[in-house]
């Protein structure tokens, strides 16, 4: 097999204008193909075209002022001449998929509180969502177990796509090192 086709875990991070799939949407997606080992294969990032008036209405609230700067990033990125429209962004997803994924294998969705990503793309990309498997690799599962454990990991909280999932991988490989598996 090609070295440049062996991913077999997609991490996706979106930034979304809010939390609710069915009134907000995708605004900066950042995703990284590994293998299981966690070796990078291939990244990808994008900023995806949204309204100016939908982003200045729905990225409101506590959160949102906590994290002015990253709003501010966010909102210019989207309104740029470097953001895609959304059916682009899709498009260039399936086609990494098709490029860096084992074909005929399943491609797991993973991530931190993955889930949520998932209802996005679900709803905003189904050509998308259709190569996903059902199952998925949720770092915030982990979280839940050791930090009731007494060890926590501690990552930035930046807000944006790429440091995220960075974020995510190292996470889960701080967990991991505190598992025994036996053979």
């Amino acid at each position: 097999m090609a070295e440049s086709r062996r991913a077999r875990l997609l991490w996706i991070d979106l930034e979304m204008t809010g939390l609710d799939p069915a009134r907000d949407k995708i605004i900066e997606v950042g995703a990284i193909a590994t293998d299981f080992d966690f070796h990078q294969v291939a990244d990808y990032q994008a900023s995806v075209k949204v309204s100016p008036e939908l982003m200045r209405r729905r990225m409101v609230g506590k959160f949102w002022e906590e994290h002015d700067a990253t709003r501010q990033a966010l909102m210019e990125r989207s309104s740029s001449t470097e953001a895609l429209p959304t059916g682009q962004v899709e498009n260039q997803l399936v086609d990494f998929i098709k490029q860096y994924f084992v074909p005929d294998q399943p491609v797991y969705l993973a991530g931190n509180s993955i889930h949520q990503d998932r209802k996005f793309i679900e709803r905003e990309w189904q050509e998308l969502d259709k190569l996903l498997h059902y199952r998925m690799l949720d770092v915030s599962a982990w979280k839940i177990l050791f930090e009731e454990r007494g060890v926590a990991f501690h990552k930035p909280e930046l807000h944006r796509a790429m440091s995220d999932i960075e974020g995510s991988i190292a996470e889960l490989k701080y967990y991991l090192k505190r598992v025994k598996f036996d053979e």
